[in-house]
């Protein structure tokens, strides 16, 4: 994965048509006078034009240069508010068959795995880490470990966070196989069996199956496109439900991308606070941002331990290391007790492993470089779904992690749809997974976090002439 030179000027450009520094139509510097002041050979200067072009943020017109694109009319649907707060049991039998049938490893294209495909991984640096590790501690390896964690490595993690504004106590860490696991200790240490939570719709199906799996009921909060959570309607529901717990993920929201605003993320906690309501946050792709900074927790901002928060390094890394962290806030005796029942200790190898590369400056460099490619990949698709797919169709633009939420038209017989994609293994995952509700059955998502190729592309052109002929 590279580091892109022309990102020097393409940033100045992209910073200044958001602010609105540059309007639509506004003639950009020509590629001469950016070789001067950025010091960049010619190449460079137009891969870095053909990026912002890739972007939609700039046209060029024959012997004139380029210019401020001309950007398109939002026509961002609109998610429902008027959903009916129903608190629901959670019956999985045609869901779990839908994600089961679509998680194949051997698929060549597949926009349905929400991991780092083989390409992606860096897996000179797992390895090579790997291997240190074993030469240095040998037998120590294939011993218990403390079942809270190494302390080396909360410390470490701890720090990692502290870095972006949030602190968390490294006692107060457990360390995890796989976020999942951190998910349902969390669930376990705030709520009973037949109690209610609170999750996202859409909400990815990982998070409704381990609610389910405890035996807890669910009512589902909208996510709209604009601003995420939907903090009013939570607190609707507080008034005349009696919640336990309010899972979310904040950052980079599975399947939509959204990012919910500071503003949002402190009244929500202000909301939860007045009723006393654990909020259970899952940072999971919060470091995969594609801006100039990482958006902070729900953590951030509280001062209670309210908030508990959990992640893991297999979206970072590979999914195959199944090593996660729960930060507990006040509820630590009981996640402790919880997180003991379901094994002694995370595999030693995998905590010393993420502690070498929390201490070195590899991991670092590899999240780089890995959010670039992802930001690339994130907005090729985009373009090619929005050039194949039927006019009325809608496509979110992510601010980070893995996923394009789209939407098709009202039209569109969507039975036929998914029946064509499966057949022709295009993997992606439909929108009637993320809800116990029928709000989402035109829309599905797509993951780009595997390498992109003239295949896959091919596939989505398949799927959007099909689509339009089901229109």
């Amino acid at each position: 994965m590279t580091s892109y030179k022309y990102e020097i000027f393409t940033s100045v450009i992209e910073e200044q048509i958001k602010n609105r520094i540059l309007l639509k139509g506004e003639r950009l510097p020509s590629i001469r006078e950016i070789k001067s002041r950025y010091q960049l050979s010619t190449s460079s200067v137009q891969s870095g034009f053909e990026y912002l072009m890739m972007k939609g943020l700039v046209e060029s017109s024959p012997r004139s240069g380029y210019f401020v694109a001309t950007v398109e009319e939002d026509r961002t649907p609109q998610v429902r508010t008027d959903l009916i707060p129903v608190v629901r049991d959670a019956v999985f039998a045609k869901n779990v068959m839908l994600t089961s049938a679509r998680n194949k490893p051997s698929e060549s294209s597949s926009f349905n795995m929400a991991a780092p495909g083989d390409l992606l991984m860096p897996q000179k640096l797992i390895f090579r880490t790997m291997q240190g590790v074993i030469h240095e501690k040998g037998a120590a390896l294939l011993r218990y470990y403390p079942s809270n964690g190494l302390y080396e490595l909360r410390k470490q993690i701890s720090i990692q966070m502290a870095n972006h504004g949030c602190l968390i106590d490294p006692d107060e860490l457990i360390i995890t196989d796989g976020a999942l696991q951190a998910l349902t200790i969390a669930l376990r240490a705030v709520a009973e069996p037949g109690d209610i939570v609170a999750v996202e719709s859409p909400c990815v199906f990982s998070v409704l199956e381990a609610v389910a799996n405890l035996g807890l009921k669910m009512i589902e909060i909208p996510v709209h496109y604009e601003n995420g959570f939907d903090t009013e309607y939570f607190r609707k529901v507080c008034t005349s439900n009696d919640i336990k717990a309010v899972v979310l993920t904040p950052n980079f929201h599975n399947p939509t991308g959204i990012v919910m605003s500071d503003d949002d993320k402190k009244e929500l906690l202000v909301v939860a606070s007045m009723h006393q309501i654990p909020i259970i946050e899952n940072d999971i792709y919060g470091d995969l941002y594609f801006g100039d900074k990482r958006p902070k927790c729900i953590k951030n901002f509280d001062h209670s331990g309210l908030v508990i928060t959990y992640s893991s390094f297999s979206k970072t890394l590979a999914p195959g290391i199944r090593l996660g962290w729960l930060h507990t806030g006040r509820f630590y005796s009981r996640s402790e007790r919880a997180r003991f029942v379901l094994g002694r200790s995370v595999a030693p190898i995998y905590q010393e492993l993420i502690l070498k590369l929390l201490q070195g400056t590899g991991y670092e460099r590899h999240l780089r470089s890995f959010r670039k490619q992802l930001n690339r990949q994130a907005v090729e698709l985009l373009n090619a779904l929005r050039h194949y797919f039927p006019e009325d169709s809608y496509f979110h633009s992510p601010e980070g992690g893995y996923s394009i939420w789209g939407k098709l038209p009202e039209g569109t017989d969507m039975k036929r749809f998914f029946e064509y994609c499966d057949k022709n293994k295009i993997l992606f995952t439909p929108g009637n997974t993320f809800s116990l509700t029928d709000e989402y059955s035109h829309h599905f998502r797509i993951i780009f976090a595997d390498r992109i190729t003239p295949e896959s592309l091919t596939l989505l052109e398949n799927a959007g002439r099909k689509a339009k002929e089901l229109l």
